[in-house]
């Protein structure tokens, strides 16, 4: 049985990686608490399995639990920076660690922030080719009462320099949420969504010059006659495509937008795809031909054709029992798998999936990594795995 499990591992490896060196680990970001967001039983903590060993897959290798108590274990960067540095923060902690996993067998924290000047609650990171991060931070001051900005950091998690989002004559309110870095454009695009309970909804997302963090416009997104708007509240994700400069936006409504122009001075979004629900506050992946969409309320992932980005097809759907609600997903790299984390039946475990390259037809893995474990550090009981990444460098 050992013999055809390799045999099997080493078969599904070759066809999914077409020659690249597949990840042996895989990272996680949560929290040790019985539910979510956290009761602050225990603390939030850093996790890696070995998932190059079919025999033991998902065998925990290290853990790093840090100071700061469960809250919020949240966004981390979407995928392992190319410098091994991640950055991670509990968002009701109003609070980052930044990780140093160059041995991913013995991961350290490197340094910890919280606040940039008035800025407060950092939400999203992406790495750039100079070694320094772009993150979002969603307020400024700590009431959740004015838009926060686009902070750039450098590679201790220091303030190298902000841009305020705020721009009340196009959207009184804004609430940096995630974003997309296309430097060969010299852009970025930022979404905008409340993490606070809040009964106000956003309807914009924003596109800044990347070399000097200049806001270029704050960009409106259109109602779609037949939904009354609401497709259009709550901008989560942007996800360049494979070309390298067409953007697509998800919102938490479940509209999915097209941004033209963005290499101008003159950015438009145009609707281009309703997913059915209006429930999707998620992280989708962009795996070749395809986009890829968790979507809460229909307790399933989606995977669209967007060849023509106008007009996406979907292809394929994978639907999870009725109690599960996924929301976070990251691809492997130079691979057709997908991890999964979510809510619900998923709280307290990984799961992963494939994609078929050429058909785009989603197919979930039966085997998972239980959160439900007695830890290292002494917790005994269920813990919530937020953010997930394959480890490949």
């Amino acid at each position: 049985m050992r013999l055809l499990a390799v045999i099997l591992f080493l078969v599904a490896a070759a066809t999914a990686g077409r020659g690249a060196t597949l990840p042996r680990y895989l990272v996680a970001w949560g929290m040790e608490t019985k539910g979510y967001p956290g009761d602050q039983a225990g603390h939030d903590f850093l996790a890696v399995f070995d998932i190059g060993d079919p025999e033991h897959f998902g065998r925990l290798v290290a853990m790093l639990p840090v100071a700061t108590r469960s809250q919020m274990a949240h966004h981390a960067n979407y995928e392992i920076p190319p410098n091994g540095m991640l950055f991670a923060n509990d968002f009701m902690a109003a609070h980052s660690y930044l990780f140093d996993l160059r041995d991913p067998l013995k991961p350290r924290v490197a340094s910890s922030f919280g606040d940039a000047g008035p800025y407060t609650h950092p939400h999203s990171f992406a790495y750039l080719s100079n070694g320094h991060t772009l993150a979002t931070y969603q307020q400024k001051g700590a009431d959740d009462a004015a838009a926060g900005a686009l902070v750039e950091l450098d590679g201790n998690g220091g303030v190298v320099r902000s841009s305020d989002a705020s721009d009340a004559t196009v959207e009184p309110f804004i609430r940096p949420y995630s974003l997309q870095v296309l430097e060969k454009l010299d852009r970025v695009v930022t979404t905008s969504a409340d993490m606070m309970p809040s009964d106000k909804s956003s309807h914009v997302v924003q596109v800044w010059r990347l070399s000097d963090l200049k806001l270029i416009k704050t960009v409106v997104l259109p109602k779609p006659a037949r939904y009354k708007g609401v497709a259009g509240e709550d901008a989560d994700e942007a996800r360049v495509l494979t070309d390298g400069k067409t953007v697509l936006v998800q919102t938490g409504r479940c509209g999915l937008y097209k941004l033209n122009g963005i290499a101008g001075t003159e950015p438009t979004a145009q609707f281009v795809y309703d997913l059915g629900y209006r429930a999707c506050p998620g992280v989708p992946v962009v795996i070749g031909n395809y986009w890829i969409e968790p979507s809460m309320s229909g307790h399933c992932i989606t995977a669209l054709d967007v060849r023509d980005p106008s007009h996406p097809v979907e292809v394929s759907r994978l639907v999870l029992d009725g109690d599960a609600y996924p929301h976070w997903l990251s691809r492997e790299p130079g691979g057709n798998r997908i991890v999964i984390t979510g809510f619900g039946s998923i709280l307290n475990r990984i799961s992963f999936a494939t994609i078929d390259p050429q058909t785009g037809a989603l197919k979930l893995e039966k085997r998972t990594i239980d959160f439900n474990r007695k830890w290292p550090d002494g917790w005994n009981g269920p813990a919530v795995p937020h953010a997930a990444l394959f480890y490949a460098r």
